[in-house]
């Protein structure tokens, strides 16, 4: 499973078989990851039947689902379409298979498939699952394509300060699977907005690759698509207040979040994390420095590095007046803290509100899978800089 040449990425991760000749793909014309970025699939790779099929869990759109390839390459889906699959494996005969899924108010159960119908085996969430909050999935239509895009709203009827969530990658995605940080939201008084913008993960080749190249545009076209999907929102769902606006994200959605900064100034709050805000500094300085430049900005010239300085939040920094709560952990090596150190420095020479939260001995995947004290204190702080800019009581 993977891509034949590194700077094919971003890329769909496929099924290769290898002879003497180099790689051939299999079921090439599924146009899915073999290996899902979010959520992760564990076990993950293939399963293989005793007549040379596999079964694999590819992520296809919105969800996880299993697929069956055939030795001849066709392959058709399996099992349930409704969820998200983050685990499977399967009797040989392929009658059977036992699974693991999840949807947005289901943290996960474990279920059995046989002959077409499905069972669940445990109850571990079940008290948990009565107090999880079901996400509104709409659509949004830009430059002739349907972006995904979800709200999230609490209880009642009240109006609510919109909060949006930009996701990481940017080759990952959200998806119909839970997700902590829209219910921890959403129950604290915000109404979540979220989607997938173009060169998000799940709808093939062309989709992840739209940015490439793209970023040193003043509007590129993720850029446009979250902000689409921000005006779609408001005008769909009433309850969202498009005056107490909050925006946040971590890693590509740290990145975003201070690219729409300087250009959009509704927001009232904001707090970009773990982001890339200097492709200049970052390509020393990260474990995939000079690769990820490369991969997303192309070749540039080591005589001219203003392609790198053009598509870097910082390059803009300066246009940016929305209150800012930089969240870094002292340990990523993806994106080091002296990217957020220059955001901060930047913001606090021009007299923005900023406040900086550094997390000693922590890494990149600090909001995943950090000491569970820092997380519940990076939860804590999040909330708290929303509810001071937002107005949020609850």
């Amino acid at each position: 499973i993977g891509i034949p040449q590194l700077w094919d990425y971003p890329a769909v991760f496929g099924v290769h078989r290898l002879t003497e000749n180099g790689t051939v793909p299999i079921a090439g014309d599924l146009d899915r990851s073999f290996a899902p970025p979010s959520p992760a699939v564990s076990p993950g790779g293939l399963r293989w039947l005793d007549d040379g099929s596999f079964r694999c869990v590819v992520e296809d759109r919105i969800v996880n689902r299993v697929v069956e390839v055939r030795p001849d390459g066709t392959w058709e889906f399996v099992g349930p379409s409704d969820r998200s699959v983050t685990g499977m494996t399967v009797r040989r005969d392929g009658s059977a298979m036992a699974l693991v899924s999840t949807s947005p108010t289901d943290p996960g159960e474990l279920r059995w498939w046989e002959g077409g119908e499905e069972r669940t085996l445990t109850d571990l969430n079940g008290e948990f699952r009565a107090k999880l909050i079901e996400p509104e999935h709409f659509l949004v239509s830009r430059d002739g394509v349907d972006l995904d895009a979800w709200v999230v709203l609490p209880p009642g009827d009240a109006p609510v300060p919109l909060l949006l969530n930009i996701h990481g990658g940017p080759a990952t995605r959200y998806g119909w699977s839970f997700f902590d940080e829209f219910q921890v939201y959403a129950a604290s008084g915000f109404g979540v907005v979220a989607c997938n913008p173009r060169g998000s993960s799940g709808r093939g080749t062309e989709f992840v690759r739209v940015p490439v190249g793209r970023w040193g545009e003043e509007r590129p076209p993720d850029l446009e698509d979250v902000l689409a999907v921000v005006d779609a929102a408001l005008a769909g769902f009433p309850r969202l207040d498009a005056d107490r606006m909050g925006i946040m994200g971590g890693s590509y959605g740290g990145f975003l979040t201070a690219r729409i900064l300087p250009l959009d100034h509704r927001w009232r709050s904001a707090v970009p994390e773990r982001g890339l805000y200097s492709f200049t500094s970052f390509a020393g300085t990260s474990d995939i420095g000079l690769r990820f430049p490369r991969m997303y900005l192309g070749p540039w010239d080591y005589d001219d590095w203003s392609s790198l300085w053009d598509a870097s939040p910082l390059s803009r920094a300066h246009h940016i007046v929305t209150p800012c709560l930089i969240v870094h952990s002292e340990n990523d090596y993806r994106c080091p803290i002296e990217q957020g150190e220059q955001l901060f420095a930047v913001l606090a020479d021009r007299g923005v509100e900023v406040e900086m939260l550094r997390f000693p001995g922590s890494s990149h995947e600090l909001s995943r899978g950090g000491r569970p004290k820092y997380r519940r204190e990076r939860f804590e702080a999040i909330l708290d800089w929303h509810r001071r800019h937002l107005d949020v009581t609850t």
